[in-house]
């Protein structure tokens, strides 16, 4: 089973609500309303995660449609598993993830997702995550003057 974390569900629904607000401050577009139902029972029945398959047509078209919103791939093309290392230290994948991705369904890579992101110790979310929302060099120190000199 591929399992939608409850937290993909809060971010569909939120997606939705800024992207096709209430009219009059009451009613909720059709898509807020089919992941609010989703997202009702997981908390009624105390699950962080439902299956993406077994979700109901409209709440699942719903979900794919902020799913298409979101980056496919955490790659910021630096990889080490191309060296060697298990876990690629760019984005946060196993060598087996890398391979894979493409095969993935939404669910899973959404799955994958959630892990690096709450890991966090790869570089796409440290040395290079500034850089990447500047799209520019990070800036570097100036170098150590040798000691006993003069300027």
């Amino acid at each position: 089973m591929a399992g939608l974390h409850i937290t993909d569900i809060e971010s569909a629904i939120n997606w939705w609500r800024s992207r096709s607000p209430s009219p009059d401050g009451i009613t909720a577009c059709p898509e807020v309303r089919a992941l609010a139902e989703v997202y009702a029972l997981m908390v009624y029945h105390r699950e962080s995660e439902c299956d993406e398959h077994r979700m109901p047509a409209a709440a699942r078209a719903a979900w794919l449609a902020w799913y298409a919103a979101t980056p496919d791939s955490p790659c910021i093309a630096i990889c080490s598993t191309s060296q060697g290392d298990a876990v690629c230290k760019g984005c946060g994948r196993s060598f087996d993830e890398v391979r894979d991705w493409t095969s993935y369904s939404p669910g899973h890579k959404r799955a994958v997702w959630r892990r690096i992101v709450q890991d966090g110790s790869a570089w796409r979310f440290n040395r290079y995550a500034e850089r990447a929302q500047s799209g520019a060099a990070a800036p570097t120190a100036p170098p150590e003057e040798p000691p006993g000199s003069r300027r």
